[in-house]
Order: C-alpha cells, then sequence, then structure tokens
C-alpha cells in the first residue's frame, strides 16, 4: 500500500477552512467513491497553522493515467499543495474505538443525525 498526504497553507488563498469544509460537504466527498485502488481518502485542516490537506491510502501507487476526479481543493485555493509526498505503508491497524461508519468528520457533524 502507498499512502500520498497533501498540505495547502492557506496564508496565500483567500479560502479559509470553514470555506473549504462547507465545499467538501457540499461535493467533495462523492467523486472520490468510485476512484479504483482507493482505500480511503481523509481530508484534514490544521487551524493552528492555517492548512488545508489530505490523506490518501492506496492498494498501490496510482500510475499517472489514474482516473482521478479534479482537484477542486488545488482549483479553490488556486495553487497546487505547498506540500505533497507518497510513501509506502510498513504497518496497519484498527485500534478499539465507539465511531462507526456515520462518523465522517466535522465536515459532516453539524449535521448530527440527519446522515
Amino acid at each position: 500500500m502507498k499512502v500520498t498526504v497533501s498540505w495547502w497553507d492557506l496564508s496565500e488563498s483567500g479560502q479559509t477552512i470553514d470555506s473549504l469544509r462547507a465545499q467538501l460537504r457540499e461535493e467533495g466527498v462523492e467523486p472520490w467513491r468510485q476512484v479504483h485502488g482507493l482505500r480511503w481518502k481523509l481530508w484534514i485542516s490544521d487551524r493552528a497553522t492555517n492548512r488545508w490537506g489530505a490523506v490518501m491510502v492506496w492498494e498501490s501507487a496510482p500510475g499517472p493515467a489514474a482516473s482521478l476526479p479534479p482537484n477542486r481543493a488545488a482549483e479553490l485555493i488556486g495553487y497546487p499543495p505547498t506540500h505533497r509526498m507518497t510513501t509506502d505503508v510498513e504497518a496497519v491497524v484498527e485500534g478499539v474505538h465507539s465511531g462507526g461508519a456515520a462518523d465522517l468528520g466535522l465536515a459532516f457533524a453539524q449535521l448530527g443525525d440527519a446522515m
């Protein structure tokens, strides 16, 4: 497996974590559901450093011809990620937790039981 991590420093963009979160909630997640070879995609943010990003876990590294949805974050932010890396996964474990499939992150937390 491979992991791709992408981070944007938002200091040069008109976008904010809140505006990107709204876009993610409205249209950002669905196109990724049909990407072959993608195990998980996590969208991440850090208010303390004003960063937005994504972590993608792949069955194997996506090839250059991989059919991926448009990079809406880059389109909205106005520039490519400030930092991007792809690396090997050495091991995976899932611990004991109370979350389930409905635990979809902060972008959807406001929807509560509506999901």
